[in-house]
């Protein structure tokens, strides 16, 4: 009985060894200028979170709920803000930014989806809004 229970044990702490990189989340944030904020969340496996902002007052947000979702967000100039909500697996959000006061607002909720972006000059504001499966959406805006 407990030469049974031992083995099991120690069987079970290696799989749990094996399989915990496989299950492995990964946040990747790079901030350069000044009072700019980052936050998120991410449950489940192998859900991607980059984001790198270098201007001031940026903000950036995901959440992630479920696998194999990914998030990457960018911005370049002054108080842009990005957000990714993501519901689901396999989809991949992108956003992009690079003048000031951006607004960019990304829900994905399903399997599949792609959305990409950029916005450029200032003051763009975009809002996508993905159900179900296999969804693409590109949005490119240049706006003054």
């Amino acid at each position: 009985m407990i030469r049974t229970l031992i083995i099991t044990a120690v069987a079970a702490s290696m799989i749990a060894a094996v399989a915990a990189p496989v299950m492995a989340n990964d946040i990747y944030i790079d901030q350069y200028g000044y009072s700019n904020q980052t936050g998120g969340n991410q449950n489940g496996w192998r859900n991607r979170i980059g984001i790198q902002q270098n201007g001031w007052w940026n903000s950036a947000v995901s959440h992630q709920n479920g696998n194999r979702n990914t998030t990457a967000i960018g911005q370049q100039g002054n108080r842009n803000s990005g957000q990714v909500f993501q519901n689901g697996r396999n989809n991949a959000a992108g956003i992009g930014q690079f003048g000031d006061s951006h607004t960019s607002v990304i829900t994905q909720d399903g399997y599949g989806n792609i959305t990409a972006g950029v916005q450029v000059g200032k003051n763009c504001n975009a809002n996508v809004d993905q159900r179900g499966s296999n969804n693409v959406t590109a949005f490119v805006q240049v706006c003054r």
